[in-house]
């Protein structure tokens, strides 16, 4: 896993870098997913409705890849500040299985916008399915596949606000999928003429930094150059970390860097 020491001793995650974790199932389950042909059409595919069609932002291979090493950070972070995930533990699996869950989950979580991009979460679950079969097999027998099929379908669908996480692994999920939310994600679409709030709010967000905490398990840092990033923060953000299970383990602090002295917004928290 890529990181680097802050002055207070903090770790800071590289939202690009490929992880690495000790144990090696989840590593060779992400470097199957990066070989395996159907997977990556699904991920180059599924970006044609929302950004071509509706100037959207990005929902392909880069977005799925911020995405899942964020949630993989967020495990991390989580795992090392003491907190107890449920999700493969209930279903009698192995704590190994917990970043695998995570793993598969952001990675198919958005595949449903081949259909169409809306209600795409539950497009995705039929699609995701398919693909667990085949993919699971390698790794698991019979009744732990049932299992674990169920537990990254369960992410998979609790990534969209309406559905209520029961799970951690799905509460990581869910935060993770907001977490994308930089400049560089609402380009396309920007170029292209698309001004809705979405793609206007990503412009305003600088950068995205997942740290461990004092108080809290995990401190997001997010930098923003004007008040517009707000609805990132305090609508999408918000919204996914509420419910989520996860609110007394992140702490999230949004800082407007703007130079001007006419700053609408300075800070905020949740």
């Amino acid at each position: 896993m890529s990181e680097s020491d802050d002055e207070a001793g903090g770790r800071i995650y590289d939202p690009d870098a490929d992880h690495a974790f000790p144990d090696e199932r989840v590593n060779d389950v992400l470097a199957m997913l990066a070989a395996d042909e159907e997977v990556q059409a699904y991920l180059e595919a599924q970006n044609v409705n929302p950004v071509a069609r509706k100037r959207y932002n990005d929902h392909g291979t880069k977005h799925i890849s911020i995405v899942r090493n964020r949630a993989l950070c967020l495990y991390d972070l989580l795992k090392r500040g003491g907190v107890e995930f449920n999700g493969a533990t209930e279903q009698g699996l192995e704590e190994a299985d917990e970043a695998v869950i995570i793993g598969l989950a952001a990675t198919l979580h958005d595949i449903g916008h081949v259909v169409h991009r809306d209600e795409h979460p539950y497009y995705s679950i039929p699609l995701a399915a398919d693909l667990l079969d085949r993919l699971l097999e390698p790794y698991y027998d019979i009744a732990a596949r049932v299992r674990m099929k169920g537990e990254v379908l369960h992410a998979i669908l609790c990534h969209h606000t309406e559905e209520e996480p029961l799970t951690l692994e799905a509460g990581v999920v869910r935060v993770a999928d907001a977490l994308d939310m930089e400049r560089g994600r609402s380009r396309i679409p920007y170029e292209r003429g698309g001004r809705g709030i979405n793609t206007v709010s990503s412009q305003a967000i600088e950068t995205v930094t997942l740290t461990s905490g004092d108080d809290y398990p995990v401190l997001v840092e997010i930098e923003m150059n004007n008040a517009a990033g707000v609805y990132q923060v305090d609508n999408l953000l918000k919204a996914k970390l509420t419910d989520s299970g996860l609110e007394g383990s992140i702490r999230i602090v949004a800082l407007n860097s703007h130079e001007n002295g006419d700053r609408i917004v300075e800070r905020i928290e949740l």
